[in-house]
């Protein structure tokens, strides 16, 4: 065998390999782009929460036409009516009969006459409508105008209502165990008294509702946390919930739900928003809240100071705790002892 010879037979052979080689790397490279494709559909398919729609609903809350949706205010019974047709459209069906539940509430103001609110109730049924069944709520009133000023009461609370309304999204499609009742209370505001008004007249037997989960300025955190208060009063909410927390691509933190002197002057939140009714009347609660920002109850509250990117992963872990607790409780949450009661 001459040396061209075998010059010649090792350029093909190394010619050979090259193409084996190319070819495996291209075909690597497709398979990476399929996996890729389907990564990206699993993850699409993954979020439960549509992100756009979510958005929307803050951005439409808070604009200056529902002129920060003071209870009573024309603004308050626009904003009113744009969330009752949401809940026709998402088909929840009425409660008692009805979707909507006026009531009267002393305005604390120079005149001290009472003033009207109304509060909107849809309920989602579950696949086993004999088990207790959860309120989830979100207010959907706000400062209104002062001094010529527009408040929109982005954070406070349109974003509450929009992750409501997700959860409700996902309930007509996915049931939940348990029925579930969607509460928009109006005049939180200065009394928290939609809450209290349902609470105290309910439109359904008391002893129905197992829990309430509320959600109250629930889309604007720096730390990229969220809040849960409750689990002190009812510990056997805790386990389910730090399961999520564990899994959830934001900072799920317990707390400002015991009595500051205990919690090292940690405010106590258990009053501070629609819960409180809830647990007065010895019925257990979940909050879901951020804590105090800057623009908190200013007209800077707008939304486009929300990270989307937070608010849509706030809603998302929102919608995996209610899953869990529904899944992980038998007929009553109301179990193990409360330190209140």
């Amino acid at each position: 065998m001459t040396t061209r010879s075998i010059i010649g037979l090792s350029l093909v052979a190394t010619a050979a390999i090259w193409f084996q080689v190319a070819g495996r790397f291209e075909a690597s490279r497709i398979d990476a782009q399929r996996d890729a494709r389907v990564d990206a559909r699993t993850q699409a398919a993954s979020l439960r929460i549509d992100s756009e729609r979510l958005m929307s609903t803050v951005t439409t809350l808070a604009d200056p036409k529902f002129a920060g949706r003071a209870a009573g205010s024309p603004g308050g019974m626009a904003a009113r009516a744009w969330i009752l047709g949401r809940f026709k459209a998402l088909g929840l069906r009425p409660v008692s009969g009805s979707y909507v539940f006026p009531f009267k509430f002393a305005r604390t103001s120079i005149t001290g006459r009472d003033a009207e609110g109304a509060n909107v109730l849809g309920m989602c049924l579950g696949r086993d409508t004999t088990l207790p069944l959860f309120v989830v709520s979100a207010h959907y009133d706000h400062l209104g105008i002062r001094d010529g000023v527009v408040y929109p009461g982005a954070d406070d609370n349109a974003s509450g209502v929009a992750v409501m309304l997700e959860v409700a999204a996902h309930c007509q499609k996915h049931p939940f165990r348990r029925s579930l009742v969607f509460a928009a209370f109006d005049a939180e505001e200065g009394g928290l008294n939609g809450a209290r008004v349902f609470v105290s007249n309910p439109p359904l037997p008391k002893d129905r509702i197992a829990l309430n989960v509320n959600l109250d300025m629930v889309s604007r955190s720096e730390k990229r946390e969220i809040f849960v208060a409750g689990t002190y009063h009812t510990p056997a909410l805790k386990a389910p919930l730090e399961e999520v927390a564990r899994r959830a691509p934001i900072a799920v933190l317990f707390g400002h739900d015991r009595p500051a002197a205990i919690a090292g002057g940690v405010d106590d939140w258990t009053n501070q928003s629609d819960h409180g009714p809830f647990h007065a009347a010895k019925i257990p609660f979940v909050y879901f809240g951020v804590e105090d920002h800057a623009d908190y109850h200013k007209p800077t509250d707008t939304a486009d100071k929300i990270n989307r990117g937070f608010f849509v992963d706030v809603a998302e872990t929102i919608l995996a705790a209610i899953l869990a607790l529904d899944a992980s409780q038998g007929s009553d949450v109301r179990q193990g002892s409360d330190p209140d009661f």
